[in-house]
């Protein structure tokens, strides 16, 4: 709560106040570093982010405690800055002031403190802050970032030198300092809709139930006391909901409840994680049509598969079995039948290798084009040993990188894997092949729904990183018959790939030698 004198003291006139017994409360009161504030539209999340910061202005800290506000774009930062200006000028009146350039675009207080307000599009972007202190970082609508990376590049920055022993008092009647540590906090504001819904979902809401703190402890070495000790860190994910807001207009919420989009009207009136969001699938995407149960691939089907390559990014290794117009009477491994008559042509993933940190960071391993090889040959011989597919896999197409030639005297990453018996064909990257792919692939998905009669595209469950980001897919923001590039697109075009190769057998004459 932040109150000021009015002019009949000593009443004060409050500013601004949290509603108590609400998510607000708790999202100010709690005690995480880390706090992830979503739900539904308008349970005032954004207030909540200025005054998490707020409330500790004036307390003696002074220039240590700095802060920063993120969003991708600073157009973003708008209605975020005017409300500040609406709190802050009642609140702290001549004691502060708000720089308008974009040089400075902060909040700056007689004591020292500061609130910035940036943008943060680009992982490189980081660079801008590298070897700053902010005790206080906030992001803005956390599910725009495609990845973790600009998240967990600044917690190099949520830092301070202010400590107890330097610049705290000591009170002798009390037998303590004066101020507490200064805080170290990341708050960070989202609805469960945009291109990082998966890693942020990953991250903040499965690890413990919803409003629990989730703990993580590490040990570092203290350097003012010369031994090691002992760091706890605690985030948490707090549910809010417009239900809880007494000010809000009904006219909002009946824009709200006007929305057509089922995964939007999910995300933003009822704060729902579990749908596929994003815009480049989630339309023509169907959990229970598209995802099948494993089974072993008949004889007669042919098999290959795809890769999309990436060292600092995932590789993604996908396997296609394509059918060839054969119903099927299969047992599966719960002991149930299922009978599966899928057209002609229709492509169904069977396996996959997604070489990365963790699904969802958007981060690769930087292995090596033998030790990818390797690990292809290994997945493929237990394919076979396992009994789920009847022949060795054909080449299939490659992202058209691993041919670049980088150095004359270096091997290309194609010619790597091919001394391991690993080959590839190219891939169709022809001048307009990313729209027609991503067209292919919603049609493919389409018929896979609604008709049964064309050729259709289906993953089995154990094609994880597949079925995880492909619903949540966003389109590229300046053209939308694309997807965003920055997202977690791997399995994608390594699908992509696939799709636009179609029922082509040109050039595919080599088949895979394993190693020995």
């Amino acid at each position: 709560m932040l109150a000021r004198p009015s002019k009949t003291e000593p009443q004060k006139e409050v500013v601004w106040a949290f509603l108590p017994g609400t998510s607000q409360e708790f999202a100010l009161k709690t005690n995480a570093s880390h706090i992830l504030y979503h739900g539904t539209r308008g349970p005032g999340k954004t207030d909540c982010q200025l005054m998490r910061f707020a409330q500790w202005v004036g307390q003696g800290y002074g220039t240590y405690w700095r802060g920063v506000i993120f969003d991708r774009k600073y157009k973003n930062l708008d209605d975020l800055i005017i409300k500040s200006k609406r709190i802050f000028r009642k609140a702290f009146g001549d004691e502060c002031k708000f720089l308008e350039s974009k040089g400075d675009y902060k909040w700056v207080w007689k004591t020292g403190e500061e609130l910035m307000f940036r943008q943060f599009l680009k992982p490189d972007d980081y660079w801008n802050y590298h070897g700053q202190e902010f005790p206080f970082i906030g992001w803005n609508e956390l599910c725009k970032y495609p990845s973790s990376d600009p998240y967990d590049s600044m917690m190099s920055c949520n830092r301070s030198s202010w400590t107890q022993e330097k610049d705290g008092v000591w009170n002798e009647a009390e037998n303590d300092y004066n101020l507490p540590p200064i805080p170290l906090e990341v708050f960070s504001t989202t609805n469960p809709y945009g291109p990082g819904h998966n890693w942020v979902k990953s991250r903040f809401i499965d690890p413990v139930p919803m409003g629990k703190i989730y703990v993580t402890e590490s040990k570092v070495f203290h350097p003012a006391l010369k031994k090691e000790v002992t760091i706890v860190r605690k985030q948490i994910a707090i549910f809010g909901s417009y239900k809880e807001n007494p000010y809000l207009d009904p006219a909002y919420i009946a824009e709200l409840d006007a929305i057509t989009d089922p995964n939007k009207r999910a995300a933003w009136l009822e704060g729902d994680w579990d749908i596929v969001a994003g815009g480049a699938l989630d339309d023509v995407w169907r959990k229970g049509v598209h995802i099948l149960p494993r089974f072993p691939i008949p004889a007669g089907w042919r098999i290959d598969r795809s890769l999309d390559w990436g060292s600092t990014h995932p590789t993604s290794v996908g396997w296609w079995a394509e059918a060839n117009g054969e119903e099927l009477l299969l047992e599966l491994v719960d002991g149930t039948t299922w009978r599966f008559a899928p057209p002609a042509g229709t492509l169904i993933q069977i396996g996959e290798l997604y070489r990365t940190e963790k699904l969802g960071s958007n981060r690769g391993l930087m292995e090596s084009a033998f030790t990818i090889a390797e690990a292809i040959i290994e997945y493929e011989l237990e394919l076979l040993r396992d009994g789920w597919i009847w022949e060795q896999p054909w080449p299939g197409p490659a992202d058209n990188q691993i041919r670049d030639v980088r150095e004359s005297d270096v091997d290309t990453i194609e010619k790597k894997m091919g001394s391991r018996g690993v080959r590839w064909i190219e891939s169709d990257k022809s001048p307009g092949s990313r729209k027609v792919g991503l067209q292919l692939m919603r049609d493919r998905l389409e018929a896979s729904r609604d008709n049964r009669e064309d050729a259709g595209l289906f993953f089995m469950d154990n094609c994880r990183a597949s079925v995880t980001t492909l619903p949540t897919l966003p389109r590229d923001d300046t053209d939308m018959d694309d997807v965003d590039t920055d997202a977690e697109d791997h399995p994608y075009d390594m699908v992509r790939y696939r799709v636009l190769k179609g029922a082509n057998r040109m050039a595919q004459k080599i088949k895979v030698k394993f190693a020995t």
